[in-house]
């Protein structure tokens, strides 16, 4: 376990591939003890690629800093292990579809009655209740179901999946947001709470622009492709060998702008006097800044822009951000020595605590590779499973 804000927490992990790993991940990097537990077959993540000498990248990057536990919950024995591990624990976090943890005697009802100050997460697609509960659900249906697929993509183009799950990235993480809420709560009232995280939920909570649209604009929100949908000009565009963002907020940097792309008189013309009216003459200002960008590379139309003061930037392969200095200066991908692997990146939470050193990530375990350690020290057990 790592030092951390939430050193002495303990927490019973029943989930898997990605929306749960990712919220207990989180966890883990600020200290917690995260036990995760595992069937004989092991996660689903442990055998999706890209894989090297058998292990999978994703599953790695997921269940960093945790302790590995294998029982079988159709195992009666077993079912009764884990609900003596969850008596123990702080906090349980599960991800089955809705009413299966009941089933395996692992509801929160069963748990709470023994552990009242228990925080018990459940992540699932669309919540624990109503006419949807019951349905399987992956990230790319919740990506569909939020609005959010309808929003992505050109405008005359298809919907379009976002760049990546983020339908499960965003439950994770407002699962682990409401757990440390309610770890704060029961400090002052001793009380535990269930917590119930849909994924749709978490997707709708991320599209105020397009329920700004939906409130107060005046046709509904719809793709608009790469450029902001109210503000203008904030987008891509082409330039002599790329593309690269430009973001216009207020008139002041319109102003600017407008003096950078040779076109000073723009700056009190009254087709583009506020941002709504830019919005309303968006293909005037696109054609007279792909003018300007046609004859200028990325570069050097990136440091005009930026010595004028307008937020501007070329566009970076996911590849090169990875390998690029940032990342290394902010400590996003600090190493870790696998037992088989060798040394390898993994991901770490991107909040900086001051007094708290980064790095010291641990490999994510093996299939049941903590189960003697696990028992001892939680329960007093002895003896060795295999």
């Amino acid at each position: 376990m790592k030092p951390g804000p939430l050193s002495g927490i303990r927490i019973l992990d029943l989930t898997r591939v990605l929306s749960g790993p990712y919220c207990t991940a989180l966890l883990a990097d600020l200290g917690a003890e995260v036990v995760k537990l595992e069937s004989p077959g092991g996660d689903d993540y442990r055998h999706v690629g890209p894989f090297r000498d058998g292990e999978s990248a994703l599953f790695q990057l997921v269940n960093r800093n945790k302790l590995g536990l294998m029982l079988d919950l159709k195992d009666p024995a077993d079912q009764h292990l884990a609900r003596a591990l969850a008596v123990k624990a702080d906090v349980v976090v599960e991800n089955f579809r809705p009413g299966v943890a009941a089933r395996l005697g692992l509801g929160y009802e069963d748990l709470a009655r023994d552990n009242p100050g228990l925080i018990y997460a459940s992540i699932s697609g669309f919540g624990q209740k109503g006419t949807k509960a019951d349905l399987p659900a992956f990230d790319l249906v919740a990506q569909a179901m939020s609005g959010l697929m309808a929003m992505t993509g050109s405008a005359d183009g298809p919907p379009t999946k976002a760049g990546d799950s983020f339908g499960d990235l965003a439950a994770g993480l407002f699962a682990s947001w409401s757990i440390l809420a309610a770890l704060v709560e029961r400090q002052r009232n001793g009380k535990g709470r269930r917590l119930d995280i849909a994924m749709v939920d978490s997707l709708v909570a991320l599209l105020p622009t397009a329920m700004a649209q939906f409130m107060f604009g005046k046709t509904p929100p719809m793709r608009s492709g790469n450029r902001h949908p109210l503000s203008t000009p904030f987008g891509a565009f082409p330039a002599r060998d790329g593309h690269l963002v430009i973001c216009v907020l207020n008139n002041g940097q319109f102003a600017r702008l407008a003096g950078c792309i040779g076109q000073p008189a723009f700056a009190t013309d009254p087709r583009f006097a506020s941002d709504a009216l830019r919005t309303e003459n968006e293909p005037v200002l696109r054609q007279a800044i792909e003018a300007w960008l046609a004859h200028i590379d990325v570069a050097a139309a990136v440091a005009t822009l930026s010595a004028a003061g307008i937020p501007a930037s070329g566009i970076e392969a996911a590849a090169d951000v990875f390998n690029g200095a940032h990342v290394a200066l902010r400590g996003l991908m600090p190493q870790v020595m696998h037992p088989t692997l060798g040394p390898i990146p993994v991901m770490e939470q991107p909040v900086h605590f001051s007094g708290l050193a980064r790095g010291a990530q641990q490999p994510a375990p093996s299939l049941g590779q903590h189960n003697a350690e696990i028992l001892e020290r939680w329960l007093g057990k002895e003896e060795v499973r295999a």
